[in-house]
């Protein structure tokens, strides 16, 4: 008798943690992998990070943090978000203008001080790209840190907030670059 309940604990523990893992990767937290090299040098190409699901509205999601989202029916990109709605966006002089105010990127002074053959951002406008001056409600303009090589919102086009999985900033994989990426 005791031999058949320690079985059933047993099985009881076992089927609460499958179901409490199942339900923390759907709803709140999810393992990622960074695919290519569009974040470099933020990001390498093969990282692990932890997506936080909970933080996918608007008022969670602030410019230049990095998110996850569905690009395509098969395939998740992972970018730093540039536009929030209503901002006007524009590149030139290598420098980002968001509604007529400069702004320093400082995770692109790696890159910006190894580029000897023209701006690591080409100039554009929002406008040219989407037809409208600013980002539209319920969407977010997103640029890989990797400007050269990246595909966002310069090819894209804006995102819907309703394909963001969630935000990330944690690299648990490899272990020498263990941490929190700004």
């Amino acid at each position: 008798m005791t031999k058949k309940n320690e079985v059933l604990e047993w099985l009881k523990a076992l089927v609460i943690a499958v179901v409490l893992a199942v339900v923390i990767r759907t709803f709140f937290f999810a393992p990622i992998v960074v695919d290519g090299q569009s974040m470099m040098p933020t990001l390498n190409d093969q990282d692990r990070m932890i997506v936080n699901k909970i933080s996918t509205k608007i008022g969670d999601i602030k410019r230049f943090d990095i998110v996850v989202f569905h690009a395509t029916e098969d395939k998740d990109y992972i970018k730093r978000v540039i536009g929030l709605p209503g901002d006007h966006i524009e590149y030139k002089n290598d420098t980002l203008y968001i509604n007529g105010k400069p702004y320093e990127e400082p995770y692109l002074e790696k890159f910006k001080n190894e580029v000897i053959d023209g701006p690591l951002t080409e100039p554009f406008k929002l406008e040219d790209i989407i037809g409208r001056k600013t980002v539209p409600e319920g969407e977010i303009f997103v640029m890989g840190d990797n400007r050269r090589y990246s595909k966002d919102s310069r090819h894209i086009g804006t995102v819907s907030l309703e394909k963001v999985i969630g935000k990330t900033n944690l690299v648990y994989w490899p272990l020498s670059d263990f941490g929190f990426v700004q």
